[in-house]
């Protein structure tokens, strides 16, 4: 039987990819029950059309009209806002892939897990933000939650079959982005436009700068410290400027076992899309004797405050993710406006938390609406602190 398909956030980058991959499989493997995304409408009415979706949501209400005005007609059902997204989510599907950004791909994450089925997360800030309620929701379901981050799939892969009673430590690579050898007079002015231009991945202006301010590796910090049997002291971070190894899981025996691939985004998707068999990806194949070497080392806890971040908040516990995440989102905002230094990015984040995590609850406790409240919370704190650092430059 074929095996039938969700993508929410199709119209970005890893929802792209993962169109590419069903597009380039045998015929009859996959089926796509639904494709969900934001607001661009001509290449989600593009993409339903080639694939043949059942359904078709924009989130944005705005772009009704124009949803219904490209697709009208076709027989695809069509739906637009917020609910509309959960449901799609919660509509019957073998696979789903959670790829919309941000803390605004959490409902639609715990829809698709509820369903049950596989939820393959590259929405890592639904873990960071709310990591009991999701994994709750799996384990009542039975869903099985597969790893796509690359970092968290090659540790994923690194531990396939192994005890976990023996790991050690796990290791995640980071390229470093593209201010790895910058001082932090340079780093101050920072621009937009060269903090997305990573020297490796190809990504969205919001992960961009999550990889230039190196945000992105501290929240996969947190999603591992969720995700495996590991604490956070045990959870390392080395800069890796080839981007050829993804991932390390040593071991109590000595043994490091790493996972290698090109840095495609496809690699890891395929795998959780053909998990747990393999597919064919027609992603570039790693050559060791062309690439030469491997390089590694610390990052710079000076230059790059926002791990110190992460690991403080994985300490404190309670709701202090939901805000570093939140703070971080419109920070990053704010710098993609150049409304906010680069290096304020982390600066207003700092602030943010100190103000607020006192008084956060639990996940638990709070349950979606009380986190997307601290979340909303969070969101105008952030703005303040950033307009006050705006108004003394």
């Amino acid at each position: 039987m074929p095996r039938s398909i969700t993508i929410l956030g199709s119209t970005g980058s890893i929802g792209r990819s993962t169109i590419a991959l069903l597009e380039a499989a045998e015929p009859g493997r996959f089926t796509v029950e639904a494709l969900v995304a934001n607001r661009d409408v001509p290449v989600l009415a593009d993409q339903a059309r080639r694939l043949g979706a059942r359904m078709a949501v924009v989130a944005d209400e705005a772009a009704w009209p124009a949803l219904k005005a490209a697709l009208g007609g076709t027989g695809i059902e069509l739906a637009a806002g917020a609910a509309a997204v959960e449901q799609a989510a919660a509509r019957p599907a073998d696979w789903t892939m959670a790829a919309i950004v941000g803390a605004a791909g959490l409902r639609s994450t715990l829809a698709a897990l509820a369903r049950g089925g596989t939820l393959a997360l590259a929405n890592k800030e639904s873990l960071v933000c709310a990591a009991e309620l999701v994994l709750r929701t799996a384990a009542e379901s039975g869903a099985l939650l597969l790893p796509v981050d690359s970092e968290h799939n090659a540790i994923f892969q690194a531990l396939a079959g192994q005890d976990p009673k023996g790991v050690e430590k796990i290791i995640l690579t980071a390229s470093g982005g593209p201010f790895r050898h910058w001082d932090l007079a340079r780093m101050a002015t920072a621009t937009p436009e060269q903090a997305v231009a990573h020297p490796v991945w190809s990504m969205g202006a919001k992960i961009s700068v999550d990889s230039a301010t190196m945000m992105n590796k501290g929240l996969e910090v947190i999603e591992a410290a969720r995700l495996f049997p590991v604490p956070e002291s045990r959870i390392e971070v080395l800069i890796h400027p080839q981007s050829a190894v993804h991932g390390l899981v040593q071991y109590s025996d000595g043994s490091i076992l790493a996972q290698l691939g090109s840095p495609d985004m496809r690699t890891p998707i395929a795998h959780a899309l053909a998990w747990p068999e393999r597919m064919a990806v027609g992603a570039p194949r790693l050559d060791l004797a062309t690439l030469g070497k491997l390089e590694f080392s610390a990052p710079d806890p000076v230059r790059f405050p926002a791990l110190r971040l992460a690991r403080e908040v994985l300490q404190a516990g309670g709701g202090a993710p939901t805000i570093l995440n939140a703070a971080n989102e419109v920070a990053v905002g704010l710098f993609l406006e150049r409304r906010l230094g680069f290096l304020d990015i982390a600066a207003v984040v700092e602030e943010t938390l100190g103000a607020l995590v006192a008084e956060a609850g639990t996940p638990l406790a709070l349950g979606v609406d009380g986190i997307l409240a601290l979340d909303a919370l969070s969101r105008r704190e952030a703005a303040r602190r950033a307009g006050m650092r705006a108004k003394v430059a």
